[in-house]
């Protein structure tokens, strides 16, 4: 059977109160300690007090002085002994024979302890030693000849209490404080709860083992994540980092302040509250990067950035595909549309009309692949003929000027090509809004590079984005567009290239193009493109 581990408000209290009554315990053998010590010395004065009690009565000094032991002495002696509450009353003379004594076999015999030597040097003394009767506290004082101190000593007083009295003393006074103890251990003990229930609040109700789950999680998303990630509290201070941020950081890596890591960043977020923001273009050591903050609950900010370039290659690489699949379905049902003709002629025994329609489709074609015998960069002639069938499909006149050529090295910009040709012809097709119109494709190389003309007989680009045109975000057509001219003209400036639009008489005319590309430099991943 598996024994469950308690919870975290379990073990707080638990340790909590270990600590508590090890306090307790520890304050407990200190005050045991002091009132050991004070016992001892309150029992020693009392001692002594009484010592000189005795030693100043006339019968105690007479028999002293006469060293021979006296049954009158010893009776008076004990019946001090029982006033003052000693366990013991003990008069010795000169040579420490007992004169007195509780005991009386005892008497007349040598009193034991071997702390004599003081008193009968004229000194008084308190001691702790064991004698016949066991360990006690003595209070010792000398017998003076004829009661003068000073004169000469003929004897020595010795009251004493024994140690059991004392402990006795300690555990009565420790009773006195064993309420206070229990109560402080009860307070204790709730403080523990009430503590471990707040901090268990404090943490979302999580237990240890949770929160480490969670960081070890938190640090492997962090790991897994392409983006940047940057953590900022309040005050300004990264105290999170993902791989990917200390990467595009040069290295520099949490904690440490958002204005030494980043400063345009600290700089954006620095007034006020930060709000929701996504897709900020912002640089990080020179670097265009986007940006997405999203704050937190208490002060502070969570910023995700990743590299624009690559943003916009895969922005750029799902237009293709959106592209591509416009084709083929544009493809798909031109085909049927043209099978049908084929198959409808055929069933009304028309043949030969049949025949013609074919002969036509086929003749079309092969012009049209004429027409492209000299683009020798097979990607862009494939979305060429695409194009051709989408334009058919929306009843627009596509055409390829006579006489269009490429040379294969243009191959390795095959994919700026693709998305600049692709980008100005749906443009072109959008533009003419489904009305019939014309769009022509020129394409042509000399010694100083290449160019792409693409002309539409549609209304044009409006005036008030002439100037923004190829800016992100910039289109007429409503939120969310503007970003395929922007990522060709982001791709096309990094090949060292430009892009222009302009008006031809009716005609609305983009034009690309691009210096001759270095026979040793490869050819650029997408990725690699800085706008």
């Amino acid at each position: 059977m598996i024994r469950r581990r308690p919870n975290l408000q379990g073990r707080l209290v638990r340790l909590h109160l270990l600590v508590l009554c090890a306090m307790t315990a520890l304050l407990v053998g200190v005050q045991t300690a002091q009132l050991y010590g004070e016992a001892r010395e309150r029992l020693g004065e009392r001692a002594l007090t009484a010592s000189r009690i005795v030693a100043k009565l006339p019968i105690v000094i007479g028999g002293a002085e006469q060293g021979a032991q006296n049954a009158a002495l010893n009776a008076q002696v004990n019946v001090l002994r029982q006033e003052a509450g000693a366990d013991f009353i003990v008069v010795g003379n000169r040579q420490g024979i007992r004169l007195a004594h509780p005991v009386p076999e005892r008497l007349g015999k040598p009193m034991e302890g071997g702390d004599n030597e003081q008193p009968l040097a004229g000194q008084e003394v308190v001691s702790v030693a064991r004698g016949s009767l066991g360990l006690s506290v003595r209070g010792k004082v000398p017998i003076w000849e004829g009661g003068l101190p000073g004169s000469r000593v003929v004897g020595v007083v010795s009251t004493g209490y024994l140690m059991p009295q004392v402990w006795h003393l300690v555990t009565s006074a420790l009773i006195s404080l064993l309420p206070w103890f229990v109560l402080a251990l009860a307070l204790g003990t709730v403080g523990a709860v009430w503590a471990a229930r707040r901090l268990r609040a404090e943490i979302l109700n999580l237990e240890p083992e949770q929160i480490a789950a969670l960081a070890r999680q938190q640090r492997a998303v962090l790991a897994a994540l392409r983006e940047g990630v940057l953590a900022v509290d309040g005050g300004g201070l990264v105290t999170l980092s993902s791989d990917r941020a200390v990467t595009l950081l040069g290295g520099q890596s949490a904690p440490a302040p958002l204005a030494t890591l980043w400063p345009e960043l600290a700089l954006l977020t620095g007034s006020g509250p930060v709000p929701r923001a996504q897709n900020l273009e912002l640089t990080m050591r020179g670097q265009p990067v986007l940006v997405n903050l999203e704050p937190l609950e208490g002060g502070g900010f969570v910023a995700g950035f990743r590299d624009r370039a690559e943003a916009l290659a895969l922005a750029e690489e799902l237009t293709h595909a959106r592209g591509f699949v416009d084709v083929l379905r544009a493809q798909t049902h031109e085909y049927q549309n043209r099978l049908h003709v084929l198959s409808g002629l055929l069933q009304l025994g028309r043949g030969e009309e049949a025949l013609r329609v074919l002969n036509a489709e086929i003749h079309a074609d092969a012009q049209f692949r004429q027409l492209l015998r000299d683009v020798q960069v097979p990607r862009l002639v494939a979305l060429l003929a695409g194009k051709r069938e989408r334009a058919q499909e929306l009843g627009i006149d596509f055409q390829i000027t006579e006489g269009s050529h490429l040379g294969p090295h243009w191959e390795r910009h095959a994919d700026t090509l693709v998305s600049a040709v692709g980008n100005f012809t749906e443009n072109a097709f959008e533009a003419l809004a489904g009305q019939p119109g014309l769009v022509t494709v020129t394409i042509g190389e000399d010694p100083d590079g290449m160019q792409v003309e693409v002309e539409d007989s549609g209304p044009g680009v409006p005036a008030a984005l002439h100037a923004t045109l190829f800016e992100r975000g910039a289109s007429s057509k409503g939120e969310g567009r503007g970003y395929g001219l922007h990522g060709v003209a982001a791709r096309v400036q990094g090949l060292g290239g430009t892009l222009r639009h302009t008006r031809r008489g009716p005609l609305t005319v983009f034009q690309l193009s691009l210096p001759q590309p270095s026979p040793h430099r490869p050819a650029l991943h997408p990725s690699e493109v800085n706008a």
